[in-house]
């Protein structure tokens, strides 16, 4: 699937259907609290196979059970696109 740019509207439709994600720095953005380190890893572990499958990677900080997550697209001069939303979505199926 090819990236394409969403338009505000397009990115506004998309958040209503994403619980806690928000705009910032120009990027979807969600922070994971997890129970522990382990249960945070194994959830970066298996969105980063999906990740690796789509082509489409996650900028994502670790400390300790929190995850931060950036999504834009860099192919598209790092605008927010289609795969940021399914990528974000498919998050949200493995939390």
């Amino acid at each position: 699937m090819a990236a394409q740019k969403l338009s505000e509207t397009e990115l506004q439709k998309a958040l209503n259907t994403l619980p806690g994600w928000q705009i910032k720095e120009g990027k979807l953005y969600k922070e994971y609290k997890f129970s522990s380190f382990a249960t945070a890893l194994g959830w970066m572990v298996t969105v980063g196979v999906h990740a690796e499958t789509m082509g489409h990677h996650p900028e994502w900080f670790n400390v300790y059970n929190t995850v931060r997550v950036y999504l834009a697209t860099h192919d598209i001069g790092n605008a927010i696109s289609n795969l940021d939303v399914e990528l974000a979505k498919k998050m949200e199926d493995l939390a």
